[in-house]
């Protein structure tokens, strides 16, 4: 499977309208990297911005799009993921409709089926969102 991949729906368990995260644009030993454009019929959409709850899904997705792209590269499933943990969540600026998300997170540790890692948004090169999260995997 080539990089940037522009179809993730084989690559997370989350199906519309529940998606928030559009391309996987790179996964390499520590990082990945995905984008997401807001769209106008968004569920964490209110009064033109996107929520909170959005950019914490974002970051999790973004952790699902890696277990799922390494999962097929190794021929093996793609399974469920679990929002552990967040801590140190910090919003700087809501984005709005129409604008491109670019996320990036880096795992820190792993420990049985608990990954641990730092999520940031990105908005027009401007740190918008970041947080540290415990993602626990398995069906």
């Amino acid at each position: 499977m080539q990089l940037p991949v522009n179809d993730i729906t084989s690559l997370i368990p989350q199906k519309q309208p529940f998606v928030m995260v559009n391309k996987l644009l790179l996964v390499d030993e520590t990082s990945t990297r995905s984008s997401f454009v807001i769209e106008p019929g968004n569920v964490f959409v209110k009064n033109g911005f996107f929520q909170e709850a959005g950019l914490m899904e974002n970051i999790a997705q973004t952790a699902a799009l890696r277990a799922g792209y390494l999962a097929l590269t190794d021929n093996k499933p793609v399974e469920n993921g679990y929002i552990g943990s967040v801590k140190d969540f910090e919003v700087l600026q809501m984005p709005q409709i129409n604008d491109e998300l670019l996320t990036e997170i880096s795992i820190t540790g792993r420990i049985f089926n608990v990954t641990v890692l730092t999520g940031r948004i990105w908005l027009n090169e401007s740190l918008i969102a970041s947080c540290e999260m415990k993602v626990f995997e398995g069906n």
